[in-house]
């Protein structure tokens, strides 16, 4: 970390402590302990944000400024990550880039501009090993909608969807597996059903809050026209039948209710259907069971919402191999962090990010406080879909183009939380 960085730091922590005192947060979050009712009589020890899981969906406006008190009424200390947000390292949340924890019993106040616009989140961020209670195994998660400074609203509903697992264990290959599944807090059939009225346009916020797992959903007889990924404008909207979400990834997707029933969105692998992972959608003066049917054999390819524009020439590229190493750990070129190399950018540069994943798992790989724009997904090439988190699949390469911004330290790392824990990070620095 550069003296500059360290100093921006510093003054960002003082500004935030010398907020006066009376004056009120735009928004409280209050991190305690929480039994979790999922379903009638069955319920989760976890931790979560103002005594509910999810946490409260938090809604912002583009370009205004933001005033964050966050209280930790647990033992451990903690870390509120602002996903999908460009602000600067102090209040991002992550101790890599330097934010402040918020230590047992106490408050931090911190202040940002809402930027970009569109379905952003926020979740515990730290390292959770072996103890499959905390960061994001545990209830600390919520949705933000950063509202645009214009918005067309060119829908009649909009329905937050938040996907989760509890109960995790250590299977017998030590990967983390789930026995139970939710969406918004809730098993399948145990939380309010989502109500639509025949010809309505229902504009669905989808948020992958899981810790490890990749999700499908389909949502029978319907189709959903993909309009944003991670929050972004895609360059080409399509209808597709299911949706694929890796963990932290976000699709907006809008489907025009024409197929009057009660039916369930939810995962397409029966196992985790069935242990939770749905919702009820009910039509206007229907009743009855909901009714499920498998969709259509469907490849989900970002490259199906990107156009054709060509990509300026790179001022630097950066290979990326992705290997497993020895005891579950994960390499980038070679190394663990914190002994990966940083990346060395400079500001308003473009830089290429290779992945190349030499290896038979996937990996959401996730940069801070800015976005990739995939250039190349696999043998595709593509323009015009940027991400904050991009899936790579198992033995595939994946391009991405990022705009160095916004100056600071910048954690990438995989988001899927285990192989973070086992060393999957690296920084990107910024030079001068």
């Amino acid at each position: 970390m550069t003296r500059r960085e360290l100093l921006s730091i510093a003054g960002g922590c003082v500004s935030a402590a010398a907020l006066r005192a009376d004056t009120p947060a735009d928004i409280t979050l209050r991190i305690a302990d929480l039994n979790l009712e999922v379903a009638p009589g069955r319920f989760i020890k976890t931790t979560g944000y103002n005594g509910q899981a999810p946490g409260p969906v938090l809604r912002m406006k583009e370009g205004k400024s933001v005033v964050v008190d966050v209280f930790n009424d647990t033992k451990e200390h903690e870390m509120v990550h602002w996903h999908g947000f460009h602000i600067s390292p102090e209040v991002d949340g992550a101790h890599e880039e330097g934010t402040p924890p918020v230590m047992p019993g106490e408050q931090r106040r911190y202040e940002f501009t809402a930027s970009p616009s569109g379905t952003r989140w926020y979740h515990s961020h730290g390292h959770a090993g072996r103890n499959l209670h905390k960061t994001t195994y545990s209830g600390q998660f919520g949705m933000v909608i950063v509202d645009p400074v214009s918005d067309p609203a060119s829908y009649d509903l909009e329905v937050p969807i938040l996907l989760h697992e509890w109960d995790a264990y250590f299977d017998q290959d030590m990967d983390v597996a789930y026995k139970t599944f939710s969406i918004n807090g809730k098993m399948l059939g145990a939380g309010e059903p989502v109500r639509v009225r025949q010809g309505q346009r229902v504009l669905f916020r989808i948020l992958n809050a899981s810790a490890t797992l990749t999700h499908r959903l389909s949502l029978p007889g319907h189709k959903f026209s993909v309009v944003s990924l991670d929050g972004n404008a895609v360059a080409s909207p399509q209808a597709v039948p299911l949706l694929e979400l890796g963990p932290a990834e976000r699709v907006d997707a809008m489907v025009t209710m024409d197929r009057p029933g009660v039916w369930i969105l939810g995962e397409t692998r029966d196992a985790q259907r069935k242990a939770g992972m749905g919702i009820v959608v009910e039509y206007a003066d229907q009743k009855g069971p909901a009714g499920w049917a498998y969709p259509e054999e469907f490849a989900w390819d970002y490259t199906r919402f990107g156009g054709s524009e060509k990509h300026p020439e790179p001022d630097g590229k950066f290979p990326m191999t992705i290997r497993p190493g020895s005891g579950h750990k994960w390499t980038i070129n070679g190394k663990m962090f914190p002994n990966t190399a940083p990346l060395m950018v400079s500001a308003n540069r473009r830089y290429r990010m290779i992945f190349d994943n030499q290896s038979s798992e996937a990996h959401p790989m996730h940069v801070h406080r800015h976005n990739f724009e995939i250039t190349r997904f696999a043998d595709k090439a593509t323009s015009g879909v940027f991400k904050d988190t991009v899936l790579v699949p198992a033995w595939r390469t994946v391009e991405v183009d990022l705009v160095a911004s916004h100056p600071g330290a910048t954690l990438i790392h995989c988001h899927q939380q285990y192989h973070m824990d086992l060393g999957f990070m690296l920084m990107m620095q910024y030079s001068g």
